[in-house]
């Protein structure tokens, strides 16, 4: 895929993320709790005999142990490979036998999960999850196949400037914090990890404390009651982790030059952002879309592409944590032009820090968040991961119906007003890695 292809896919598919079910208003989201007191979303869906499963666990890789940066991310790679009497081997012939998809993966917040299954092999499918959650194996060669796995994954980030931009910008953003580090773990850490160490932080985390579920599919609310109850039942209940500690966002700008031998520096820009349950959330949606957040269509998209050619690729978007929000732009340019396109995109900044948005761009990017519902939503997993997602911003089922509306009421004055509240320079933190001309770190360490 060409630069200017990806980074087209990746603007779009930004946006697209904040997406509801196309008819959203007509989908029948019901809250259901099994027998044993598992509350869960479902959307019945017969049109394909599938059902597609969402779930996650509170504590994710901000809660990793001093000394075991890491643990959860492996752990979670590890489910799948051995549970119960099945080895990872067999434990995959039987997932490929039943047509079952199943997967975890970790973020700073939360364990997830999801499982995929044709609505004939259900049963199969929730058996494999069940024994994945309660007896999964960490036998040691899969300990060590996965050990190797991750740390060549790391020393490749290191050589790609991308991975070394982002991670740098989270290690300035957050230092002391558990955001700061990395979720995949350091190398000395890794290779401190025993199959022991792998099952007490399985022990922690897989709780039904904390556990949100949601599912899609061809499958009534009373059976999938008790095929929750057979595959999450064993769990404790047990206490979640406590939340990171709160964070204090930089009250300076600083700039952080990373050098490596590339003829094309990579930058990216991050601002303290917006949380996800403040008034002004779609104000903030709709400034990003104008400003770098809708593809071809965004401001600094004709800027620093159409009219000046300094990068094929230059977008913004927002990231919501538990405990953190950001702003975060970023562009590549050639190291002897890179500096030119950050002034560009700092300049656009202040364009709309001071101007705000046309009418015509408000009117646009509203039909655009409103209407272009289904691209993104083309699969009943697609639609699963939604509601969970929905399910961790703590919204209730009617925010679909509400969304719209939420859109349409947005006023210019709105996004001026959180514009100016968020694009502030002057606690910016610029991290950029290549070799560029008339870039600078600043202030000096």
């Amino acid at each position: 895929m060409s630069s200017a292809r990806r980074c087209l896919v990746l603007a779009v598919a930004a946006v697209l993320a904040w997406l509801p079910v196309a008819g959203a208003s007509a989908v029948d989201i019901k809250q259901v709790t099994t027998p044993l007191g598992i509350k869960f979303w479902l959307v019945e869906d017969k049109s394909a005999p599938v059902v597609a499963l969402s779930f996650s666990f509170a504590g994710g890789t901000a809660s990793d142990p001093t000394g075991q940066a890491g643990v959860t991310s492996l752990m979670a790679a590890l489910l799948t490979d051995g549970a119960g009497a099945l080895d990872a081997q067999a434990f995959l012939r039987r997932q490929e036998d039943a047509a079952v998809s199943l997967g975890f993966s970790a973020s700073l917040d939360r364990l997830s999960g999801t499982l995929r299954v044709l609505s004939a092999n259900r049963e199969q499918g929730f058996e494999l999850l069940r024994l994945a959650l309660t007896q999964p194996r960490f036998d040691p060669e899969m300990v060590e196949q996965r050990r190797a796995q991750t740390i060549s994954q790391l020393n490749q980030a290191e050589q790609q400037p991308r991975s070394v931009a982002g991670r740098t910008l989270m290690k300035a953003l957050f230092a002391g914090h558990p955001y700061a580090a990395d979720p995949e773990g350091t190398r000395e850490d890794l290779k401190t990890l025993t199959p022991d160490l792998l099952k007490r932080r399985a022990a922690v985390l897989l709780l039904r404390s904390g556990l949100l579920v949601s599912a899609v599919g061809d499958i009534a609310e009373a059976e999938l009651a008790n095929l929750l109850d057979r595959a999450f039942g064993d769990l404790v209940i047990g206490t979640v982790p406590p939340l990171p500690p709160e964070w204090t966002p930089p009250t300076a700008p600083r700039t952080i030059v990373v050098e490596r031998a590339v003829p094309q520096s990579t930058a990216v820009m991050a601002l303290p952002g917006i949380d996800r349950d403040d008034p002004a959330w779609y104000a903030a949606v709709i400034m990003n879309h104008v400003l770098g957040g809708g593809g071809q269509q965004s401001r600094l998209f004709n800027e620093v592409r159409e009219k000046r050619g300094l990068a094929y690729c230059v977008s913004s978007g927002l990231r919501t944590y538990k405990r953190a929000a950001l702003l975060v732009l970023s562009t590549a340019s050639a190291n002897e032009r890179v500096g030119e396109a950050i002034r560009i995109v700092r300049a656009e900044m202040a364009r709309m820090r001071t101007d705000g948005v046309t009418a015509r761009e408000l009117a646009d990017a509203k039909t655009y968040l409103t209407g272009a519902l289904a691209l993104s939503l083309d699969s009943s997993g697609s639609i699963a991961g939604l509601l969970q997602s929905l399910q961790i911003d703590g919204l209730a089922p009617d925010h679909l119906t509400r969304r719209s509306a939420l859109i349409s009421a947005v006023t210019i004055e709105d996004v001026r007003l959180v514009a100016r509240r968020l694009l502030r320079d002057e606690v910016m933190t610029t991290v950029v890695v290549g070799k560029p001309v008339g870039v600078v770190s600043e202030p000096k360490e």
